[in-house]
């Protein structure tokens, strides 16, 4: 260290030392107490309406149903993709959205067992439930449990009809973080969606669909 270094040290240390002279109590969680605590959400109006506007600010169609007419609005969503010919659909997903899906004369391929890439990469879509949804960024939170199937499905079709409960829709990232945890600690994947899959390169040029879905349609049950 030059001593031009360490005078400009001493001097960057008088002044800390100089900023701190009113802290009287060195621990700094005791200092200044943060009333807060981890996963417990965010204050917001409206959470649900929140998520959806942020959803749509994604460049995503977003609508509102009752329970009972879910079905038409999967079918609905599908068509209005473009996905007239073909749909994959996890194992476990709503039977009634399945029974809708082949009533309207599209193709349901159903991944059980494991659909080959090139299967997937040949089916126009993919209908998913969902794991919860994040208001704050609307974002929707895939794990990958029986009604949304494994990532594969999730990433490879153009086009993503995804089904979320309103009951499901959280504040912000710390309270989705709970309601993810058990998938986890079981060893389930996690998928964070927000609008359809794009990215820009250096100059800026945009380019849809190269990490998954290009088109995203988001069913919101209104059950509560």
């Amino acid at each position: 260290m030059t001593e031009r270094d360490a005078e400009a040290r001493a001097e960057i240390l008088a002044r800390v030392r100089q900023a701190t002279t009113d802290i009287t109590d060195k621990n700094l969680e005791s200092d200044t107490p943060i009333k807060w605590e981890y996963g417990r959400g965010i204050e917001m109006d409206d959470v649900v309406g929140t998520f959806v506007q942020k959803v749509i600010d994604y460049s995503a169609t977003v609508v509102r149903v009752a329970p009972q007419d879910v079905p038409a609005a999967v079918v609905d969503g599908l068509k209005a993709t473009g996905a007239d010919a073909s749909a994959v659909v996890p194992a476990g997903l709503d039977a009634a959205w399945v029974d809708a899906i082949r009533a309207a004369g599209i193709e349901v391929r159903v991944d059980d067992p494991a659909l080959s890439k090139e299967v997937l990469n040949d089916t126009q879509a993919v209908v998913t439930a969902a794991a919860c949804g994040v208001a704050d960024t609307g974002t929707i939170v895939l794990d990958h449990l029986a009604d949304q199937g494994r990532r594969a499905i999730t990433l490879v079709p153009d086009r993503h009809v995804c089904v979320v409960l309103a009951s499901q829709v959280v504040s912000d990232v710390p309270e989705a973080v709970q309601i993810v945890k058990p998938a986890v600690l079981e060893g389930h994947p996690l998928t964070w969606i927000s609008g359809g899959s794009a990215t820009s390169d250096i100059e800026l040029s945009r380019v849809d669909g190269v990490h998954g879905p290009r088109q995203l349609y988001v069913v919101v049950i209104d059950d509560i």
